[in-house]
């Protein structure tokens, strides 16, 4: 599968929701509607706020028709450990009814559509160290294809003692605890209302190895990379990885992005913007994003690659 595609689509808003200075799990995964959530969908639910507020779309009602994308391989892997825990040392009746939700690895998409009224696909990758990737990929198809008016995707692995067992009997030392969103949006909505585009997704692809997805993406001529940062930030990401890589690239694209965004918002005339923005933009205005390959949670044969562009003009 190929990068350019007929509808632009942006990023218009990130979002974070890992310990640090201005998140603290202790505090923020507590309080009020969070006592039957499990750990990663109680993450899911505070990068979700904080990703919409972002990208100022927070009870718009353009959330009436978009999509939730979710990529993770370990989310919801506490409740079904507790669940079989539970049946082999009592009865299928001690478990609460409470608790049934949570055997789904869809259940924290399902979370976060409930709460902001998104009726939008609601889809959940559970497919490696790629999944990130493709979850911005599959966001983007979603809309393209006219079937979302616009896509939260977050990437979102929980550190629990399933999780951490995992981890150790593979090798690992260190994982992520939390979450990373994006808001993305058609290029020519994200215009008309005003907002700022962080990036565009220009490229993507995937293959059984990296060359083969890089160039599938279009991608070939791109010296600027993020791959192995989120890792050595917060350790092994997993379904997290992809999503956190494409933050990252808009950190990069950062002062350029916006400045570019505020100058093209004056230009409105752009005849040739449907054929040469959706081309892979120069190697100098890009960000590229590997995903399965060199992060040592993949044995590379399944590799996903996304380019990601400073704004290349309205789309009116």
């Amino acid at each position: 599968m190929t990068a350019p595609a007929a509808v632009r689509t942006a990023i218009t808003g990130v979002g974070w929701a890992v310990a640090g200075p201005r998140f603290d799990p202790a505090t923020a995964l507590a309080g009020r509607g969070m006592r039957h959530k499990d750990r990663s969908s109680r993450f899911a639910v505070r990068v979700a706020w904080r990703a919409l507020e972002d990208a100022g779309l927070l009870g718009a009602p353009e959330l009436d028709g978009a999509a939730v994308v979710v990529s993770s391989n370990f989310g919801n892997l506490d409740p079904v450990c507790d669940l079989v825990t539970t049946i082999a040392t009592g009865r299928s009746k001690d478990i609460s009814p409470m608790r049934v939700p949570h055997l789904s690895s869809a259940v924290s998409a399902a979370w976060i559509a409930i709460e902001h009224g998104m009726r939008g696909p609601s889809l959940t990758l559970c497919n490696g160290a790629s999944g990130g990737l493709d979850a911005v990929a599959a966001a983007r198809n979603l809309i393209v294809a006219g079937r979302a008016t616009a896509a939260l995707v977050i990437g979102v692995e929980p550190d629990t003692p399933a999780v951490a067992r995992l981890h150790r009997e593979t090798g690992g030392s260190r994982w992520i605890d939390g979450a990373v969103a994006l808001v993305i949006e058609p290029v020519r909505h994200a215009v008309r209302r005003g907002a700022r585009i962080r990036a565009e997704i220009a490229g993507y692809g995937r293959a059984d190895d990296e060359r083969s997805a890089v160039a599938a993406a279009g991608a070939t001529a791109v010296p600027r990379r993020v791959g192995d940062e989120p890792t050595a930030r917060f350790g092994r990401c997993s379904g997290a990885l992809g999503v956190a890589q494409c933050a990252l690239a808009v950190e990069q694209l950062g002062y350029e992005s916006h400045a570019a965004n505020t100058a093209n918002t004056d230009n409105t005339d752009n005849t040739d913007s449907a054929d040469n923005a959706n081309n892979t933009a120069d190697a100098a205005d890009a960000v590229l994003a590997v995903a399965g390959s060199g992060t040592g949670e993949s044995d590379g044969t399944s590799v996903s690659a996304l380019v990601l562009t400073l704004p290349r003009g309205r789309d009116t």
